[in-house]
């Protein structure tokens, strides 16, 4: 049995579709990302998953307790980090680290090695008010608190969402430490460089899966030719492409435009092509999809 197994998972909001027949497995010691923009429906999954939300059809199960009627278990066995800082701003770190503790019979000691590469960076704050801390301070103490009482799943919603890059980078190796401890965990993200760092993915976009794999196999499928490409007016040139009878897709990377077709054309022929147009000075490079390439393509699909 998967810790976390959610089928045909649909909730809405009035006339807004924020899942619609969502299916996802995940597996033990998984780092799983659910990759996708604001409105997504990312935060309505992992609120159901955290019995925080009602699914309006289809059922949930982590490690076989289903989210509806077993959710005092569900709390025991899940530690949550919500996307807004919601620890207690006029506690301390230390008093918000022994608050969450005591809520779950525990102690900071008795499960101290979960949390100690975490908390030394914290340790020298212990006894400012969470509210005074940095973004990058805060998501560590949002952390220890989800950690504190040893939960076989991680559910974390858009956790390095408004932090520094470097705070990113140290949150998503604290990620892979605590996947070597057999933690399972989902977490949400609308970067699409994050997704390179889990597992498996899956890529939603209007309350729908668009496609679930490794982000490599993502990668993989990617069906077209693309192509990166640069110019002076960047805003004339994608207007142009768009116009192009070998055209799939054209979009704003950047400073560049990545560029797909069926066509079997090589940037010679590209090249001239623009040079033809009046793009005398673009630049034109065959490239290897991303998986945000493969969001883009795969999202225009669900849209035709």
């Amino acid at each position: 049995m998967n810790p976390i197994s959610v089928d045909k998972i649909s909730k809405s909001y009035e006339k807004v579709h924020a899942l619609k027949d969502v299916s996802i497995e995940v597996e033990d010691g998984e780092l799983f990302g659910l990759i996708g923009p604001d409105g997504a429906g990312k935060t309505t999954l992992i609120r159901i998953l955290a019995s925080l939300l009602l699914p309006d059809t289809g059922k949930a199960l982590l490690v076989g307790n289903d989210v509806v009627k077993d959710f005092h278990e569900i709390r025991k066995i899940v530690g949550y980090m919500p996307g807004r800082f919601s620890l207690y701003t006029d506690l301390t770190v230390q008093e918000n680290l022994e608050f969450f503790a005591g809520v779950f019979g525990s102690t900071i000691e008795e499960n101290y090695y979960l949390i100690k590469d975490i908390y030394h960076m914290l340790e020298p704050f212990k006894d400012r008010l969470a509210g005074k801390l940095s973004g990058g301070m805060k998501q560590k103490l949002a952390l220890s608190c989800a950690l504190i009482h040893k939960p076989k799943i991680l559910l974390l919603d858009e956790p390095t969402t408004g932090v520094d890059a470097v705070s990113r980078k140290e949150f998503w190796a604290m990620l892979s430490k605590l996947k070597a401890e057999g933690i399972t965990i989902l977490v949400s993200t609308p970067y699409m460089d994050e997704a390179a760092l889990c597992d498996r993915i899956a890529l939603i976009d209007k309350g729908e899966i668009l496609s679930i794999n490794t982000p490599k196999g993502i990668i993989d499928l990617f069906p077209h030719k693309l192509f990166s490409l640069s110019a002076i007016n960047s805003f004339s040139l994608l207007n142009h492409l768009r116009t192009l009878p070998i055209c799939r897709d054209a979009f704003l990377f950047g400073q560049e435009i990545h560029f797909t077709t069926n066509s079997q054309i090589t940037c010679e022929s590209l090249q001239d092509l623009l040079s033809n147009s009046g793009f005398v000075n673009s630049k034109v490079t065959l490239i290897e999809p991303t998986v945000e390439d493969c969001f883009m393509q795969l999202m225009g699909n669900s849209t035709k």
